[in-house]
């Protein structure tokens, strides 16, 4: 099996950290390092285009789709919450 980890690189004290248990994660069921491979993009707001090209390569089992939002006082959080949302959700149906 290969696994493709979207990694956003916005806020990542937290996405390395969540990249990394996704890998723990993966090694434990049986996936060599050589087969997890990360993606990485600016924010969350692209997670959904990155999967979206790697799913129709078809070389990949799985794509793992990692990013973080931090609420602030603006709609900013809401605006980019759901497209990246209805964004991985579309592709996953495709």
């Amino acid at each position: 099996m290969r696994v493709a980890l979207v990694v956003s690189t916005y806020h990542d004290f937290v996405t390395s950290r969540l990249e990394a248990g996704a890998r723990s994660a993966l090694r434990e069921a049986g996936l060599a390092d050589a087969d997890i491979v990360t993606v990485a993009v600016p924010g969350a707001y692209e997670l959904a285009q990155a999967a979206s090209r790697l799913a129709i390569t078809d070389d990949w089992h799985g794509i793992v789709c990692l990013g973080c939002l931090i609420r602030g006082e603006t709609p900013h959080f809401d605006f980019i919450a759901q497209a990246a949302a209805q964004g991985i959700l579309r592709v996953a149906q495709d």
